[in-house]
């Protein structure tokens, strides 16, 4: 997706609109919830007591892949039945088997040019006999998995209103998510629990109850991509920055607007005596106004993009270019030159963000934040196409694993990854086509890391008859998810600190499923 400029709908940033913002919840919810409302007030008021009194700082991250991520070719069984159904079925696409050597004068991207996948030992193999691995561009991530211990695998999750079997799944009564296997409304699932058209996502949600925690409440969700509708919630509203901080309004430090401290004062001027008879211009300077404060704060409390703790610092006389930073840039295995990532470069404005916070500069004790990356609709070329959006995720996740650790971060926050949907186990003979569950990854030093959570997939090749005998895979080999969206987002919550009362109030079909996955340490 492409960076937006600054927007802010959010509410008024100072300590007293967290607690209007805490009221105006409670007044929602006492128009909704009619006789019910003393004991959901008082659930609501525990979890908002609860953020105010949490002393220490913690953020999620979301990183969305759009498109559709073909999750079979970064993370793979490779014990014999496994790999050879894989094979079988992905002639076109197979990776080299573990422990391969690079060919020598093979096309860049190819599979025989990327040698062989990099294979991880979890705690808990669940299948004896069984082995795993991950892209073969995933080497700081198969240590960070190995030996570090931060990185988890949710194995076959994907959006589900229940569990759900192959004999379910082909029941026309039973639920089921809507327009599975379209993009927008999958891309909405994924975020919001609903299809396309929803307007509050289930990151946006739980920053609802824990916003009254944090002073200064438009802090609480961002994004460094543009409109997320996951982080929108019934109060809280996203505030979008680019990747380089927020976007300047009002004055500069020095107090002028186009170097003129006149301007400066007409706009103040405009903002603070606006119309009061017409609520579209008021609502427009209050808009106004809040962004030139909140793009002050900003301004002011976070440390540059160029120091060493997040960049590259320049040479002297020269000025930081982000394009330019070898941190920000990856090994592009299409033609094996280093290029910018404005993945990365999204991820470092998060990593300043974070780092701001943890050092109580913005007022936030909690946080939720978006990125993304796009292309991952892959029905062809997708050997080059997936293996150079692998390289990205895989740099940009190392990268922020090393800012985060340069702040002495890591505990304090927790990064997980998203799509639309996984892909299909055949080929189209030169791609994939949509499916339905993925694996993703969940990072940071609060993660049980170092295993799979989740059930893991049986994958087999079609039988003579040309179906799938797998209980796992359904259509062109997609996998039907054992592990729903709701129960990853539930065990993020409660690491969060949201009650489970208000947990389940953000996910409403958690009721169906175990409710914590368990790969949070707390």
């Amino acid at each position: 997706m492409s960076q937006s400029k600054i927007i802010i709908s959010a509410p008024a940033i100072h300590h007293n609109a967290s607690r209007r913002l805490f009221m105006r919840q409670a007044s929602v919810l006492s128009a909704v919830a009619g006789a019910g409302a003393p004991l959901a007030l008082n659930l609501l008021a525990a979890g908002s007591a609860a953020a105010q009194t949490a002393s220490d700082y913690r953020a999620i991250v979301c990183l969305f892949m759009f498109g559709g991520n073909d999750a079979f070719n970064m993370v793979l069984p490779t014990d014999s039945v496994s790999w050879a159904a894989y094979a079988k079925m992905r002639s076109s696409l197979a990776l080299m088997p573990p422990g391969a050597l690079p060919t020598g004068g093979a096309s860049p991207g190819s599979p025989a040019k990327l040698g062989g996948v990099r294979a991880i030992s979890p705690l808990n193999p669940q299948v004896a006999g069984r082995t795993y691995a991950l892209h073969p561009l995933m080497t700081r991530m198969q240590s960070m998995f190995d030996i570090d211990k931060r990185l988890a695998i949710v194995s076959n999750i994907g959006p589900l209103v229940a569990p759900t079997n192959k004999a379910q799944y082909n029941t026309p009564s039973y639920p089921l998510p809507p327009r599975l296997f379209s993009h927008n409304d999958q891309q909405s699932m994924w975020q919001t629990m609903m299809p396309e058209g929803a307007t509050q996502g289930w990151g946006g949600r739980l920053a609802d109850m824990i916003a009254g925690g944090n002073e200064q409440a438009v802090f609480t969700a961002i994004s460094a991509a543009g409109g997320a509708v996951w982080l929108s919630g019934e109060q809280v509203r996203q505030y979008q920055v680019s990747a380089s901080g927020a976007l300047r309004l009002g004055a500069d430090k020095n107090g002028l607007v186009y170097g003129s401290s006149e301007v400066a004062k007409a706009l103040d001027s405009i903002v603070q005596n606006a119309p009061s008879g017409h609520n579209l211009e008021r609502y427009l300077a209050q808009i106004t106004e809040r962004s030139i404060t909140s793009e002050g704060i900003l301004r002011d409390r976070l440390r540059l993009a160029s120091e060493a703790d997040f960049g590259t610092p320049p040479l002297a006389g020269s000025g930081y270019n982000p394009s330019t930073d070898p941190k920000l840039m990856y090994l592009s295995p299409d033609n094996g030159q280093r290029v910018f990532s404005p993945l990365a470069h999204q991820l470092q404005m998060v990593a300043r963000l974070v780092d701001a916070g943890m050092a109580k500069k913005t007022g936030v004790r909690r946080q939720v934040f978006f990125v993304s990356l796009g292309g991952f609709d892959t029905h062809s070329n997708q050997n080059p196409q997936h293996t150079e959006l692998m390289a990205r995720v895989a740099h940009a996740m190392e990268y922020f694993d090393s800012a985060l650790g340069n702040i002495k971060a890591h505990d304090n926050v927790t990064t997980f990854t998203g799509s639309d949907f996984g892909r299909t186990f055949t080929s189209n003979g030169d791609g994939t086509d949509h499916g339905w569950g993925a694996h993703q990854f969940v990072m940071g030093g609060a993660v049980k890391g170092g295993d799979l959570y989740g059930r893991f997939p049986t994958l087999l090749a079609r039988n003579q008859s040309g179906e799938f005998d797998s209980p796992d895979q359904v259509r062109n080999g997609a996998l039907l998810p054992t592990t729903s969206v709701d129960q990853l987002g539930a065990t993020l919550g409660r690491w969060f600190g949201v009650s489970d009362d208000n947990v389940d109030r953000v996910f409403p079909n958690l009721k169906n499923f175990n409710r914590d996955l368990g790969f949070m340490k707390s």
